[in-house]
């Protein structure tokens, strides 16, 4: 105690020498406070480039292409949005604003690019519906718009592997496009239509498996791997977005738990003629994860069945019958990944069969199973592999960091990357040899920085990004790391505290931020956007503390299967276990008067708990709230909940107990504290209904809450005079409720 006694007295001695005050102006203001991360790094495919999206100077919301050569030297400006449209305004379908949400892209500009071919020669640039190649000279970028014409976006466009010609997806059909000059797009499928779409992620596969494309080229670039979506059984869903001076009725393929989901089917189609072979799937296979093709030109599909207990790995060889590599199971839920590497050993692969995500190799003849990792703490993901070694990345410090290491693939001793080092976080991407490797990294207060490094090597070369502000060092105050105890009295949860620095009031606030839903985790050592947030509040005289509870990501297995069937209740019990703990932990906490924030699951979190007789909270700021899980998405609220509705069984009765138990509409008579709800009207994933049926709710029970709506704004609120708005309203509400005498 004496030790952390004297942590926050050195806080409080540093508050006298604080700079200017931070403020939520200078927070939303432009250039961020970070400097303008790039988004979207690549290592082309060669490794001569690394490619990425740049904020411009002029608006960090509008990005720009950028590249730098890997061998050294400056980066160049490629192409702006503005340079390919010539003074006309950017414009965006209802499809590719949806496809952006998917991948939590809130800029303008140049979203989206890749590398076309694999000579390191040219880039392909989609830009409002239009389609641009970006071909790199000696004497600077030469752009050639492609395939002009046509009323409808060309969406999704991939290069083979060659650079010779191109895909992409228009008004639901497959179109195959040469490169040569003057040439003329062959049209694959005809049967697109506002239900069946070609070659397109469906909406449950972009955003709960992380699957955003819906073909692929083979190696020879002779073939498409296609996915068929066929959404004419979806239920349509009606959403208005209202904005200030008008309401848009949208409608959109949704499908709620329970409901029935778009039916997907895969084909192997010829480039040049267009014929088809379908690829057979079991009945039970009702999502495809992932898909490609094995060197050897066989195509594969990983799949699971309706209950995401049973994910498999399924090879269609021409003329034989379709053969199951490997399958995994677990009676809770598998989780979904990527890692899928071909070697001369065998397929790359990781598995949780242990109780940790780890490595091993598959015989995709046999499907044995070879162990190759054997870490303390999961495998996070494999980063690439060759016929040398496999990179790979892992959790460090139970789940707060995360490093990178190689291991041969004969076997041996893992080794740590160079540039090692303690409480941050790396990653990386790989070229297609994975001798390459672009590393990013991070810590608490430092915000990410690129470097290039060869496998094997001691040396970077750093590649070049704006710096952050240099008041951003002066706001960063590292957190104190607590090791919480959870509500089943033993398993150690993790947080941060970040000490309030203006402690003239002796006992002071604290705000507790909290996300508490599967496959995330907060409390890390990797840089946090939420950083100048929590240093804006410390100055406020708030404390703040970070949480992650049980059935939260980077932990061994048990620990991430809390939710199973139990939403609203684990991870509820693990918060007011850790907040009624805080004022033992750290002196001066005043235990009255303890607010929550939480966004998403999170903003579920902060509303259930309020709605709550036994709450320790003052008062909760929900944003963008879950209220009733009949209403979200099949894939995720079935993974967790399971079905919704109790076989056999019809009407109110029929709920299933999991549901019941995680809505929220029922509890509002339990509301006995301030709650502040905030909600954007086209919000396409957590829909503006959730909210809606809750405010009913509370207002039928009679109760007093606070309610901002964001006209035309999606799930992030996104944009500065937004975010601004947010900020300020939450600052007011946290101000009247847990200020002395509120």
């Amino acid at each position: 105690m004496k030790s952390l006694l004297a942590l926050l007295a050195c806080a409080t001695s540093a508050a006298l020498a604080q700079p200017a005050p931070l403020t939520l102006d200078r927070i939303t203001a432009d250039p961020p406070l970070a400097g303008r991360l790039p988004r979207q790094a690549e290592l082309s495919p060669g490794g001569q480039w690394v490619s990425l999206l740049r904020p411009s100077q002029a608006d960090s919301e509008v990005l720009e292409l950028w590249a730098q050569p890997s061998a050294g030297g400056e980066p160049r400006k490629l192409v702006a949005a503005a340079d390919l449209l010539g003074g006309a305004a950017q414009r965006l379908s209802e499809a590719e604003k949806m496809a952006l949400e998917r991948q939590r892209i809130s800029q303008r500009g140049i979203t989206g690019y890749q590398w076309c071919g694999e000579d390191d020669a040219a880039l392909l640039v989609p830009l409002s519906g239009d389609l641009h190649l970006v071909r790199l000279a000696g004497s600077g970028p030469q752009v050639r718009k492609l395939a002009p014409g046509g009323a409808q976006p060309k969406l999704d466009p991939r290069c083979a592997s060659d650079g010779q010609r191109l895909a992409y997806v228009q008004a639901g059909n497959l179109f195959v496009l040469p490169l040569a000059p003057g040439a003329r797009p062959r049209q694959l499928t005809t049967d697109g239509s506002a239900t069946v779409t070609w070659g397109r992620a469906e909406f449950v596969a972009a955003e709960e498996l992380g699957r955003q494309r819906g073909y692929w080229w083979s190696r020879d670039g002779r073939s498409l791997l296609a996915l068929r979506v066929d959404e004419s059984g979806v239920a349509l869903k009606t959403r208005a977005q209202i904005y200030a001076d008008r309401t848009e009725m949208t409608q959109q393929r949704y499908p709620a738990a329970g409901e029935a989901n778009a039916r997907v089917t895969a084909y192997v189609i010829d480039a040049a003629s267009g014929r088809r072979r379908a690829l057979a799937l079991p009945a039970t296979a009702e999502y495809i994860a992932r898909a490609g093709w094995f060197a050897d030109g066989t195509p594969w599909l990983q799949w699971f069945n309706r209950e995401q207990t049973r994910l498999t790995l399924t090879e269609f060889r021409s003329g034989a019958a379709p053969h199951d590599i490997t399958v995994e199971t677990d009676p809770a839920w598998v989780e979904v990944q990527g890692d899928l590497f071909e070697t001369p050993r065998g397929l790359l692969w990781s598995s949780e069969a242990s109780g940790r995500r780890q490595l091993l190799l598959v015989d995709r003849t046999s499907g044995a199973r070879t162990p190759l990792t054997e870490t303390a703490e999961p495998v996070a993901h494999a980063v690439c592999a060759n016929a040398e070694h496999v990179v790979f990345a892992v959790a460090g410090d139970r789940g707060k960091s995360q490093e990178l290491y190689t291991l041969p693939l004969a076997g041996g001793r893992a080794l740590v990357l160079p540039g090692a080092g303690n409480r941050h976080w790396r990653d990386a991407k790989a070229d297609a040899g994975c001798t390459r490797l672009l590393v990013e990294r991070s810590a608490w207060g430092v915000p990410p920085r690129l470097e290039l490094r060869r496998v094997g090597e001691p040396t970077a070369i750093a590649i070049a990004g704006d710096p952050p502000d240099p008041a951003l060092r002066d706001y960063g105050t590292a957190p104190l790391a607590l090791d919480l105890t959870s509500a089943d009295g033993h398993t150690p949860l993790n947080g941060f505290f970040f000490p309030a620095q203006d402690r003239r009031e002796g006992r002071h606030p604290v705000i507790v931020m909290a996300y508490g839903g599967p496959g995330a985790a907060t409390v890390s050592w990797a840089w946090g956007r939420d950083m100048p947030l929590i240093a804006y509040w410390q100055q406020r005289g708030y404390g703040v503390l970070m949480l992650d509870t049980r059935g939260m990501a980077h932990r061994d297995r048990d620990f991430t299967r809390a939710h199973a069937k139990a939403f609203g209740q684990v991870e509820v019990a693990d918060l007011f276990a850790a907040v009624r703990q805080l004022p033992g932990r750290v002196p001066g906490v005043d235990p009255a008067r303890v607010g929550l924030f939480g966004w998403s699951y999170g903003g579920y979190l902060a509303a259930r708990a309020v709605l709550d007789a036994n709450t320790p909270f003052a008062a909760a700021i929900a944003v963008a709230p879950v209220t009733d899980w009949t209403l979200y998405d099949t894939a995720y609220a079935e993974r967790y909940l399971g079905q919704p509705v109790l076989p056999g069984v019809s009407g109110a009765s029929g709920l299933a107990p999991a549901y019941a138990n995680a809505s929220l509409p029922p509890r509002a008579d339990l509301l006995s504290r301030p709650l502040l709800l905030a909600h954007g009207t086209a919000d396409d994933n957590v829909l503006f209904e959730h909210t809606l049926r809750l405010v009913e709710a509370l207002q039928a029970a009679g109760k007093t809450f606070d309610l901002q709506i964001y006209p035309g704004k999606a799930h992030g609120i996104a944009g500065r005079a937004a975010r601004l708005h947010l900020y300020r309203t939450m600052d007011a509400f946290f101000e009247r409720h847990l200020r002395p005498g509120a």
